[in-house]
This record gives C-alpha cells, sequence and structure tokens, in this order.
C-alpha cells in the first residue's frame, strides 16, 4: 500500500512539475532579459545573451512541441535579432577578436550550442514549417561564421603578427 502512494505521489509531483515547465522557462527568459537588456557594454552583454539565447531556444522548443509554430518562430527570429544587434555592437567597439576575445569567444560558442539545438528543433517540426526555421539557422550560421573569421584572422602561408 505504502509503495502505491510512493509511485501515486511521484507521478503527481511530475504532473505538477510538467505543468510549471512552460512557466518556469518563459520566468528564466524574463530574468535573463532584464539582464541583458540593462547592460551596457558590449562585451558583457553578449556574456549576458548566452543565457538569453539558452532560455528563448528552449522556449521555441517548448512552443513548437505544443504545436504553437508561429510563437516558436517569433521567439527565435527575436533571437537572432539580438545576436545580430550584439555582434555589431562588439564588431563597433574596435576590439581586436583575436587579441581579446572577451565576449566575441562567448558569443560564437553559445551560437554553435544554439544552433545544434536549432538543427534538433528543425528536425522535429512538420516539413511544411521547416524552412521558415532554416532561414533563421542560417542567419545564425552566418554571424557564427563572421565570429570565427574574426576570433581566428590568420590565413595558411600568412605569418602571423608577434
Amino acid at each position: 500500500m505504502s509503495s502505491a502512494r510512493t509511485i501515486l505521489g511521484i507521478w503527481v509531483a511530475l504532473l505538477a512539475f510538467s505543468a510549471c515547465a512552460p512557466v518556469l522557462a518563459q520566468d528564466r527568459l524574463a530574468q535573463a532579459m532584464e539582464r541583458y537588456e540593462r547592460e551596457t557594454d558590449p562585451v558583457k552583454r553578449a556574456r549576458a545573451l548566452v543565457n538569453v539565447g539558452e532560455a528563448q531556444i528552449e522556449l521555441a522548443s517548448k512552443q513548437a512541441r505544443t504545436g504553437e509554430f508561429v510563437a516558436s518562430l517569433d521567439t527565435l527570429t527575436r533571437y537572432r535579432d539580438q545576436v545580430r544587434q550584439t555582434f555589431d555592437a562588439l564588431k563597433a567597439t574596435g576590439i581586436d577578436a583575436e587579441r581579446k576575445p572577451r565576449g566575441f569567444k562567448e558569443l560564437q560558442i553559445s551560437l554553435r550550442r544554439g544552433i545544434r539545438e536549432i538543427d534538433h528543433l528543425i528536425l522535429s517540426l512538420p516539413t511544411d514549417r521547416r524552412p521558415f526555421f532554416r532561414e533563421i539557422r542560417g542567419n545564425l550560421s552566418d554571424v557564427q561564421n563572421a565570429l570565427i573569421d574574426a576570433l581566428f584572422p590568420r590565413r595558411f602561408g600568412r605569418p602571423s603578427n608577434p
């Protein structure tokens, strides 16, 4: 009898947690977004975007799983725009990313992880919804490639600067 109650208690706890999961994801996103928007330094803003990106991709995945494809696409579009704005702000500082990679490196690593998660999301979508999400993935990939070029500008055969 006590093992049945224990199992029942576990199921009730799991149901309660699963009902709260979308709310927790949105709350995490709101906190991360507040920190991101408050930051004015581009390097610190890039670091703050790491948490925002993780939360946005998590929320977009949950939205897609529940059939809210438009909301999921909107969430990823906002993320893409924030990544682009943050990258542009980092470039505008004139910092040499190869010598001082702070901000650039964190953004690139975050993008690599985010793109991988978006790839998983795309594969879970109905085929008629995939092109819209692939476009955002392509835009993010372009920014990631630009970050890699900024972090590693040396080319084969060209001597490095001491």
